[in-house]
């Protein structure tokens, strides 16, 4: 399982994240890698990662010149995994490591693509909740890919499926839409 995450200026966070990643990613029973793509943060994340590189193997780090964007930083980790399955996510602990075993049992169950759906929460004012009601109708009305309400870059997807992905080099890119589009058995868990 290579697990890969992008981080920029995650200094507060990245000891905290990696904690709780490794301690679900432990609970896999199998082998796992945790990929961290630094973004070109300007505060010390590169040097804790090149710390956690050197404490831990099933660490790697790439560190990336300048920032090129949260896409392309995960496309660099994604160009670089091993695992017969990949999980996208945050380094902010936005996404929770929590539920990495959750993913991965889904996966096992067959699924090629297991997307998260983000709930409404509470701290969400109603102008978020409409400007986010209204971009996805927007965007499903003149787009022929569905983009999911909700939908984030927290996801599994097989070795398969990273084989197509990594076909589509565009550099502006919308790896949601392009993985929504890309076909297998794909299923959603909240």
């Amino acid at each position: 399982m290579s697990i890969v995450v992008p981080v920029y200026n995650e200094q507060p966070n990245i000891e905290k994240f990696y904690e709780e990643a490794t301690k679900a990613a432990v609970t896999l029973d199998m082998d796992y890698e945790i990929i961290f793509v630094d973004d070109g943060s300007k505060d010390a994340t590169p040097l804790i990662l090149s710390r956690l590189t050197q404490q831990d193997e099933h660490v790697r780090a790439f560190i990336l010149a300048r920032n090129f964007g949260h896409q392309l930083a995960i496309t660099c980790g994604m160009d670089h995994a091993l695992g017969d399955a990949v999980i996208t996510m945050d380094g902010d602990l936005q996404h929770p490591p929590s539920m990495i075993p959750e993913l991965v049992q889904k996966w096992r169950e067959g699924n090629d693509v297991v997307q998260t759906i983000r709930e409404a929460t509470d701290d969400a004012g109603f102008l978020k909740r409409m400007t986010s009601k209204w971009y996805y109708r927007i965007l499903n009305a003149v787009s022929p890919v569905h983009i999911t309400p909700g939908g984030s870059d927290f996801r599994l997807i097989d070795k398969r499926v990273l084989e197509t992905f990594k076909q589509f080099r565009e550099h502006d890119r919308f790896i949601r839409g392009l993985i929504g589009d890309i076909g297998y058995t794909q299923t959603f868990i909240h």
